[in-house]
């Protein structure tokens, strides 16, 4: 990603890179800025360990002078706020966080008084305690019951690309 990034991105424009994908951990993030592979590490607090990890994160790429946000694409209210509120305490998180939040049905919100509002492209972190939302606790039940029915539990992202893509696609994670 880095070879690509020299040739085809940086040589042609300014933009800065962003991926969840090539910096999967903390010992990711000093070789890619040595690389310049990327310019903005994409955090996910699930896939980080937490809120707390997101934070040791949003230091580790201030001292590295690496850009920091979020992506987040399955997600209902509850973890919308748990991405607000750690964006909220990350200093270093200085790029706009991105979520397919809105694209999502009202019908699999759980949280009480349905879904969360963005104003102006943002979230209000709310005067409440924990993450500041109630869970409805009959729409949570009947989300698990939809859960319960369905016939598989692991995304398999390289089935669909060999089905629909390239037969012999292979998914291998970037190591460097």
């Amino acid at each position: 990603m880095a070879e690509v990034h020299r040739r085809l991105v940086a040589e042609n424009n300014h933009t800065p890179l962003a991926s969840n994908v090539a910096v999967t951990n903390f010992a990711d993030v000093r070789r890619a800025r040595a690389l310049d592979a990327v310019q903005i590490v994409l955090c996910d607090p699930h896939y980080w360990g937490g809120l707390r990890q997101v934070q040791h994160l949003s230091h580790m790429c201030g001292v590295l002078d690496t850009g920091l946000s979020m992506h987040s694409n399955s997600h209902l209210g509850v973890s919308l706020m748990a991405m607000t509120h750690v964006a909220a305490a990350c200093p270093n998180l200085t790029f706009a966080c991105d979520t397919h939040y809105p694209w999502q049905t009202s019908t699999d919100e759980a949280v009480a008084g349905g879904r969360i509002p963005f104003e102006n492209g943002c979230v209000r972190i709310p005067n409440k305690p924990g993450l500041g939302v109630e869970l409805d606790y009959d729409r949570l039940a009947r989300g698990r019951e939809r859960y319960a029915k369905l016939p598989y539990r692991k995304r398999d992202d390289e089935a669909d690309m060999r089905q629909h893509v390239d037969p012999n696609w292979k998914r291998v994670l970037p190591r460097w």
